[in-house]
């Protein structure tokens, strides 16, 4: 009974542990341009006009975005769509459309809440089947619990990502920026999307 009490008490303490390692760190999203960058500091002038430096790490990804059109999106793929309801009858329309390359499937799984603006919704899901509308397409996606069905209009933006190296994080160059807040306010960037060739991130 000795041995199992330890047992116990030494779990309860590492679940403590990382309970309150996950409270002491928040994931937030940054949009903005980069107005400096080091090689190891990131500054970003953001959307509402604030300036962020992030630490920028060895296990920071960078990725650029390739244009892509709505035929591209095959029933099967893993993507990411930012939509909004703006029929009285509730139907969500794609605001852009992202396409996972297969590695990267599962990325952020569900449907929830985002902050493009007023009532968005993040879905990152299969697309389970496509049906062909006169307004665009209507994709079905599946996640882990639940279903979304969202329509696609046709100018809606299409992208995918594109590994890019760090030497990128140029001056001007717009982004769009998965950050780490640590409890003491540190921000480390873990994800970085730049635009390249006119394309900026549409998310």
């Amino acid at each position: 009974m000795s041995w199992l009490k330890t047992c116990l008490l030494t779990g309860a303490i590492l679940f403590g542990l990382m309970s309150a390692m996950a409270q002491a760190q928040t994931n937030v999203r940054v949009r903005g341009i980069i107005t400096s960058f080091n090689g190891r500091m990131l500054e970003v002038k953001t959307r509402d006009g604030n300036d962020l430096k992030m630490n920028v790490s060895e296990n920071t990804t960078v990725s650029s975005l390739a244009e892509l059109q709505i035929g591209d999106i095959k029933q099967g793929e893993f993507v990411g769509v930012t939509a909004a309801k703006k029929d009285q009858d509730g139907a969500q329309y794609a605001l852009e459309v992202h396409i996972f390359p297969e590695t990267s499937r599962g990325t952020g799984e569900g449907h929830y809440d985002w902050d493009l603006g007023p009532g968005t919704t993040m879905t990152n899901a299969n697309v389970d089947a496509l049906v062909e509308l006169n307004n665009g397409k209507e994709l079905t996606l599946s996640y882990k619990g639940g279903i979304q069905k969202i329509i696609v209009p046709p100018k809606t933006p299409i992208v995918t990502f594109v590994p890019t190296e760090q030497s990128q994080l140029q001056t001007g160059v717009q982004v769009f920026a998965v950050v780490q807040q640590a409890e003491d306010g540190t921000l480390t960037a873990k994800r970085i999307l730049i635009s390249k060739d006119g394309i900026k991130p549409p998310m």
